[in-house]
Order: structure tokens, then C-alpha cells, then sequence
């Protein structure tokens, strides 16, 4: 059943030609004013916004709104009134609301970059209340863009709002599989974090203990594949900040991406619950010295802090010198502990 206000439906002559808006008085955005930098918009876009501002001084709410709405919304998808006079319209013409998601399942995956898109249909599934079939949407909608915001943020919004088991359910296979795709997807591992630790787990001490062990082991096992990812090391530390553990607690893991071992030479052993790097690894890994320097900071006394220093010199002079800057600040501030 096609939507009663599909564009492809009407004419494409200019509002003020069709004989059936001829009851509308279209209203300029300049009447009665002489701007100086006037916005010269496209003939189309203005007839259609000036009947849409006639449309809304009379309050009308119509089949025809829809479809005024829908032609302003292809051509700006950013206009908020547009959306918001079309979700009131929706409402006092109590619209088939499944038509609407139909038309928005297009209009979200060509414009996806655009809020006031994902926020109707915010405003739609609240109405609705059926949130099932979502997910299979948005996983779509990420074959397009696997790291636009709006969809994610949609996707963590639909979960949180329902709460229900069984949108819950697939989440951790579902943000696996996008991982697996593209390891460095920053979006995905926000996504995991979410999904892990800020979805209001309820599991006890002994459960959580067995989460943290579990995400642990994932994200080692994901840094020794590609260890020059960020991604991976801020859910590292994560996982340590969320759960108020120790940098110290990954300390052997860290050292042999960082150039190093715990006594300063390599070794050939495998420690399962430290996976080494891979074979074909860049290493030393810049993010594996920040952390390792870190956990000396974080360890305190000056041995420690001048280790600290050392890793952070070598990060500003050869590691990473795009941030160099920075750098000689950390430096700079930790040397004024050591000498207090």
C-alpha cells in the first residue's frame, strides 16, 4: 500500500500552480523585510516553504499537510518545523502510523546522517510500542554507514527504552559480528561498553567479577590481532575505570606491546591469559607506552614516576609526535611530583 503522502504521488509543478492549493495563501520567509544576505534557496524549496508557512498560520492539519511536509523534507531533511508540524499532523489525522515507519525505513537510509530523521522515528515507536522489528532495520541501516552516530545512538535508545529481554537478547552476538566486519569500528566497541556495563546490569558480585574476566580476555585477544588500535585500548581501559580496577591488574599484558617485558627482554612463552602480539605486529604500539606509563604514574613513588617520564619522552621524541605537546606537558607536571 503506497503512502498517501508519497511525493511520487503529485505533481512535480510548483505549489502555486496546482489548482488545488489555490485556497492557500503562501507567505514569503522575507515579508515585510529587507534582509541583507538574503538566502537564495531553489524556486521549488521556496513555493514549498512559503505554502507550508501559509499551512501553519491557518493550523491546518490534512492529508495534504503530509505530503507538503514530505516534499520539504526531501529537500531539507534538517527542517525541525517541517517534522514537527508533520508528527502533529500525523496525530490529529490519526494516520496509519505503520504507513509513516514505512516511508521512514526510506527517508532513514537516505538521509542518515540527518538527527530529525532518527528522532521521528523516536516519536514514532513510542506511539507504537513495537520495537521488534527494529533491529533487523538498523542492522541494515549500518550495512550503509557501520559507524554513522544516529543509527547507534537509535539503537542504544530503542534498547534502553524498552528494556525488553529479547531486544536484549542478541545484542553481544549482533556487536561481535560488527567487530569481526571491522575491529576498529569505534562506534561498535562503544557499543559493547554499553551494552556490557551501562545497560543497568543487575548480576551480583560473582557474576560481574565473571563479566569482567570474560571482556577482559575479549578485548586482549582483539588487541593482540591489531594492536595499533585505540579503539580496543580505551575499552581496556574501560572495563578498569567502570569497575574501579587497577591499571596494574594488566600490566604484564601491556608490556611486551609496549617494546617490553616485565625484566626488560623478550621471551617466547605463551601466557594464555596475556595473549603476545601477532607475529607481524608494528610494535612498539604508542598506545601500549600511554598505558604502561600510566600504570606507573598511577603506581606512584619516583621510580615510578621517572619510568613514567621516560616512556612519556620517548612517545613526544619518536612514538607519537603529533601529540608532542601534550607530552612535555605530562612530563613537566610529573616532575613537579617528584620534586615535592
Amino acid at each position: 500500500m503506497p503512502s498517501p503522502a508519497s511525493s511520487s504521488d503529485t505533481s512535480s509543478a510548483l505549489y502555486a500552480e496546482r489548482p488545488e492549493w489555490k485556497d492557500v495563501t503562501p507567505l514569503p520567509q522575507y515579508e515585510d523585510a529587507n534582509p541583507i544576505a538574503p538566502i537564495f534557496y531553489s524556486e521549488e524549496y521556496k513555493d514549498a516553504t512559503d505554502y507550508f508557512r501559509g499551512i501553519v498560520k491557518t493550523g491546518e492539519k490534512s492529508e495534504r499537510v503530509l505530503e507538503l511536509t514530505e516534499s520539504i523534507i526531501r529537500l531539507n531533511p534538517a527542517h525541525y518545523s517541517a517534522w514537527q508540524y508533520r508528527y502533529e499532523t500525523l496525530l490529529a489525522i490519526k494516520a496509519p502510523l505503520d504507513v509513516e515507519l514505512k516511508l521512514m525505513d526510506e527517508l532513514a537510509v537516505s538521509f542518515l546522517k540527518t538527527y530529525q530523521v532518527w528522532h521521528h522515528r523516536r516519536l514514532l515507536l513510542m506511539l507504537t510500542g513495537n520495537p521488534g522489528p527494529e533491529l533487523k532495520f538498523i542492522t541494515e541501516s549500518l550495512k550503509v554507514d557501520a559507524k554513522n552516530y544516529h543509527t547507534w545512538s537509535y539503537r542504544q535508545w530503542l534498547l534502553a527504552f524498552f528494556n525488553d529481554d529479547d531486544l536484549w537478547a542478541g545484542e553481544l552476538d549482533f556487536v561481535d559480528a560488527m567487530l569481526v566486519q571491522d575491529v576498529r569500528n569505534n562506534s561498535a566497541w562503544h557499543h559493547r561498553f554499553f551494552v556490557v556495563f551501562q545497560s543497568g546490569v543487575r548480576e551480583g558480585e560473582t557474576e560481574r567479577g565473571r563479566i569482567v574476566r570474560r571482556e577482559l580476555t575479549y578485548v586482549k585477544q582483539n588487541i593482540s590481532l591489531v594492536p595499533n588500535n585505540p579503539s580496543a585500548w580505551n575499552y581496556l581501559r574501560g572495563i578498569l575505570d567502570f569497575n574501579n580496577l587497577p591499571y596494574s591488574r594488566v600490566e604484564d599484558f601491556v608490556r611486551p606491546y609496549a617494546g617490553t617485558t616485565t625484566d626488560g627482554s623478550t621471551t617466547d612463552l605463551v601466557d594464555l591469559e596475556n595473549p603476545p602480539p601477532s607475529t607481524n605486529a608494528q610494535l612498539p604500539c604508542s598506545a601500549a607506552i600511554e598505558f604502561l606509563a600510566d600504570i606507573h604514574e598511577k603506581e606512584g613513588g619516583k621510580d615510578r614516576v621517572l619510568q613514567a617520564i621516560a616512556l612519556w619522552r620517548s612517545l613526544a621524541d619518536e612514538h607519537d609526535t603529533i601529540r608532542k605537546k601534550y607530552w612535555e606537558y605530562r612530563i613537566r607536571e610529573a616532575l613537579k611530583s617528584v620534586k615535592e
